[in-house]
């Protein structure tokens, strides 16, 4: 099993600012976290998240125009397993359903 570490990546999230910060308590559960302008910061005893947002865009197919923004991701102190647990529950959070 490896040890903690730093992991970063980013994801292109097909959502706004306003939309993201409604659903991001769904996402942190029980987790403490404060907001700093665009960032999310999560001290957890000798763990740190820190989710950033860059600014809003947008993604055109055709005449259809979709909101976008870049989500950085910066895990220290986490496990491997860690990490892959807050993140399924963060995108189960942010997951939609299709029709």
């Amino acid at each position: 099993m490896s040890g903690p570490a730093v992991v970063r990546f980013s994801r292109d999230m097909g959502i706004t600012h306003s939309e993201f910060f409604r659903i991001l308590p769904t996402a942190m559960a029980t987790l403490p976290y404060t907001v700093q302008g665009y960032d999310v910061i999560i001290n957890d005893d000798t763990r740190r998240l820190v989710i950033s947002l860059s600014p809003e865009s947008r993604r055109r197919l055709g005449a259809l125009s979709l909101p976008t923004t870049q989500v950085h991701f910066t895990f220290s102190g986490y496990y491997p397993q860690d990490v892959d647990r807050f993140l399924a529950r963060f995108d189960r959070a942010f997951q939609r359903g299709g029709g």
